[in-house]
């Protein structure tokens, strides 16, 4: 090999290991949100239309976001595990990540909406093996989906088996300081009740505004009950307009969060794109900004 071949080689996986370095000291992305100043805002890598690729942090930046929640992403014809179970693809994801200064705010297992947590033998597996995944990727809050094939509205045996299977995951996440939040269109006394019976500091509610909105819940009135300590993290949704144009009261999302003194991530999980993915993100963006300054 020719000496200038080998050394671009050469650089080019010492910057690779670099970055993957880089990323994984990166601790900002797994503090509890009580540890936080003010607030930071995520896109899902969904919303941005790029589910578990690296490619997701580019845009991000672009953008001007502070983070992307990853999804563990689709399930293929004929496979049975996921992308970012890989842990080559978990690096890809790390380097995007570190290169583009974007934080990873949290991951997200939306095939469960399709392969129902509260039923199937895999999605309970999944779950567990994540646990591994969130420990090499520091990354500490992971959703669990449950809408769809998933929902657990009005469904007694569903909640109780969800419920036998938190329990089980909850000792392997507290030992390895680690949050799992179910997102779901559950009520906040529902939730309660499912927090109550696992009684685990690892499993918390994943709260969004915008989904408890539109099954009308008093939004405030349940991030009041609920609380810093059983809220994980929350995304912000208008399902009418872009943020700020629709129904949902953003500022009275602010002053129900100042009430229980949450700070930390939030995510845009845009719903109504009309200028185009990008500058539709960016505009929810800047009108949230405002709203949720990074500094308190």
């Amino acid at each position: 090999m020719p000496r200038r071949s080998f050394l671009k080689d050469a650089l080019g996986a010492a910057g690779i290991v670099s970055l993957l370095r880089a990323a994984r000291a990166a601790d900002s992305r797994a503090a509890p949100a009580a540890a936080e100043k003010g607030f930071r805002i995520f896109a899902c890598d969904w919303t941005l239309q790029k589910t578990c690729s690296p490619d997701a942090f580019e845009m991000a930046a672009r953008i001007g976001l502070d983070g992307v929640q990853v999804d563990f992403g689709r399930l293929k014809e004929g496979v049975t595990t996921l992308p970012l179970f890989d842990p080559a693809h978990q690096d890809r994801i790390l380097a995007a990540s570190a290169q583009h200064g974007v934080a990873i705010a949290s991951l997200a297992m939306g095939v469960l909406n399709n392969v129902p947590y509260k039923g199937d033998a895999t999605a309970e597996q999944w779950v567990l093996d994540s646990v591994g995944v969130m420990q090499r990727m520091k990354v500490r809050v992971a959703l669990l989906a449950f809408f769809s094939k998933g929902d657990l509205v009005g469904d007694a045996v569903g909640v109780t088996e969800v419920i036998r299977r938190l329990k089980k995951l909850a000792p392997r996440a507290e030992a390895a300081g680690l949050v799992y939040g179910f997102e779901s269109w559950l009520k906040a006394p529902e939730l309660e009740r499912i927090l109550d019976a696992v009684k685990s500091p690892a499993i918390k509610v994943y709260y969004d505004v915008g989904n408890m909105y539109k099954v009308g819940e008093d939004v405030g009135a349940a991030i009041r009950r609920l609380g810093r300590e059983r809220i994980c993290e929350i995304h912000l949704k208008d399902y009418d307009d872009l943020y700020g144009k629709g129904s949902m009261d953003f500022p009275a999302v602010r002053s129900a969060l100042d009430a229980i003194r949450y700070r930390g991530w939030l995510g845009i999980e845009g719903v109504k794109t009309p200028l185009g993915v990008e500058k539709s993100i960016r505009y929810d963006l800047d009108y949230l900004r405002p709203i949720f300054p990074k500094t308190v």
